[in-house]
């Protein structure tokens, strides 16, 4: 009664917090900006890496690029949008592979730990061959082995880590590349690859890297082509056409 201003300014700001949702408070705002700006404090990329002379990183673990005990307390999903968040935002290809997906993957690359990729051009098709070595998958040109034999460069690295895969069912996936020889979606055509042939439920498809590797004066160049012609895959590296795959 002595103050009538500061009354009604009182019963304004309380009419204006029983307006906004339940749950909601300055503080909540506060906490969530902060998990914002720290998210980036799950990776840590660069730490006691070593490059070789080609420009990859040697022994390029998962401790070395995330902080593995911070997100064991992550659910698979929530390990999946930070992954997947962090490298959005950098030039580069990465994926979260399904446990059971990768376990055929991998159970099929100490079978046959090489095969043939082809890469849309312009005009037809650019070869490289993708060695397996570890849980490492290194790409290199058809042209450049024949020139250079096994001292052929890689040009792009394909790092799988399967630590998180018992306890989570995913195996995380980043990459390296060499800038001169490709580009981001021509390094992702050939990361699309891995899955259309060696994590197939058709024999048939599968059975071109079998033959690569067992029967090699079986094989033929064109089957690969026809494969990745009718998967759609690369249709957006070719002038006019778009890709109905994602």
């Amino acid at each position: 009664r002595s103050s009538p201003d500061v009354f009604e300014s009182r019963m304004e700001k309380r009419n204006e917090v029983k307006k906004q949702p339940v749950g909601y408070s300055n503080q909540g705002e506060f906490i969530r900006c902060m998990e914002e700006k720290a998210r980036p404090i799950f990776f840590a990329e660069g730490l006691g890496t070593k490059t070789s002379k080609e420009g990859f990183t040697k022994d390029k673990t998962l401790d070395s690029i995330l902080n593995v005990e911070m997100v064991k307390e992550k659910s698979a999903e929530e390990i999946k949008q930070i992954w997947n968040q962090y490298f959005s935002a950098k030039d580069t290809v990465y994926a979260v592979i399904p446990a059971d997906k990768f376990d055929l993957i991998w159970k099929r690359a100490q079978k046959c730990p090489s095969f043939l990729y082809a890469l849309p051009r312009k005009e037809g098709y650019e070869f490289f061959v993708g060695q397996w070595s570890g849980t490492e998958l290194h790409f290199t040109s058809l042209i450049n082995i024949q020139t250079q034999g096994e001292t052929a460069p890689s040009q792009l690295v394909l790092y799988h880590y399967p630590e998180l895969q018992k306890e989570k069912g995913i195996v995380l996936m980043t990459a390296e590349m060499d800038s001169k020889f490709l580009v981001v979606r021509e390094a992702q055509c050939l990361a699309n690859q891995v899955q259309l042939f060696y994590a197939t439920d058709h024999s048939e498809t599968y059975e071109l890297v079998e033959t690569f590797n067992h029967r090699s004066s079986e094989f033929k160049y064109m089957s690969v082509i026809a494969e990745l012609e009718q998967s759609g895959l690369g249709r957006e590296l070719r002038p006019g056409q778009v890709s109905d795959k994602s």
